[in-house]
């Protein structure tokens, strides 16, 4: 189905990262391919019911790891959760630690965001029609926070709180770079989370990340120096807790109440409704249907 919500197909969304190309314990499981008016997501969307709680997971760089981060189609991947009916989506994503005190196997569930992506698309709004959503708490604070309270619970290593810088990859960073990045004050960094933060805040979807830390970038002169093998061989270990956490947090998430995501688009639209080319209300209509819907006489 194209462009249109397919309403109570699932309440949370889960966008698996590197290792996490599906989640176990699904029950009622179907595969969905949603087509959206940006094009297609990374695959196919895999909706099933764990504990009670409709999920709707997807795989950010496709089944097999067939695509590099400036290769997603972020705006696909969000649409799509948003028209399943998806109202709080968990990102889980490999990560560098940019500190001593994060180390490799731990879990960092960050509350801010760096982008320095240079060629990702990173707004829905376009053809004619304007959005400034706010943007100065990136992450929603309620999810995070249960979030890391499951971690915890699990015995998990968790950081609270945190900047992610993300880079446009897919080579990983100079030491220049790593080094100048943590006179910044960075704590971690990674390539995927922007602008899917931002699309997640335009189509008023809870956000939170649980970025699995692998390695520690180039910065630590007494580690070697990172290697995908290495990124490998300690996500693949943090997989299986990361499945945990996820199965442990969802009933806790499908239970929160609405929050302030959820109204992010209520004063951003600026553009006069009557001015906004019909292509372009069409796009968007599943985007802008709550804050337009008051206004139905309106052409």
């Amino acid at each position: 189905m194209k462009g249109k919500q397919m309403r109570g197909q699932a309440e949370v969304g889960v966008i698996g990262g590197s290792g996490l190309y599906e989640m176990e314990g699904l029950q009622s499981v179907r595969e969905i391919r949603v087509r959206t008016p940006f094009g297609s997501p990374s695959d196919a969307i895999i909706v099933g019911v764990i504990g009670g709680v409709r999920v709707a997971f997807l795989s950010r760089h496709g089944r097999g790891h067939r695509l590099n981060p400036g290769e997603i189609n972020y705006r696909a991947n969000i649409y799509a959760l948003k028209s399943l009916g998806v109202s709080r989506v968990i990102s889980v994503s490999a990560v560098g630690s940019m500190k001593e005190s994060i180390k490799p196997g731990d879990v960092v569930c960050p509350d801010q965001f760096i982008d320095l992506t240079k060629r990702r698309v990173s707004t829905f709004f376009e053809g004619g029609m304007v959005a400034h959503v706010a943007f100065g708490e990136p992450v929603c604070a309620g999810l995070a926070e249960t979030l890391a309270s499951s971690g915890q619970s699990l015995g998990a290593t968790i950081h609270r709180g945190g900047v992610y810088l993300c880079m446009e990859g897919p080579q990983f960073s100079t030491k220049g770079e790593s080094r100048l990045y943590r006179q910044w004050g960075v704590d971690v960094i990674g390539m995927t989370n922007m602008p899917e933060a931002k699309l997640a805040r335009e189509a008023e979807l809870c956000y939170a990340t649980m970025a699995l830390a692998t390695d520690y970038d180039c910065w630590h002169e007494t580690e070697e120096a990172v290697t995908v093998e290495a990124i490998l061989d300690t996500l693949h270990r943090n997989v299986a807790l990361a499945k945990r956490i996820l199965k442990s947090v969802l009933p806790s998430v499908a239970g929160m109440p609405d929050c302030a995501c959820h109204q992010a688009l209520t004063h951003a639209v600026i553009t006069n409704r009557k001015q906004v080319p019909a292509a372009a209300k069409r796009k968007l209509a599943l985007l802008t249907r709550r804050v337009w819907a008051p206004m139905k006489g309106a052409r």
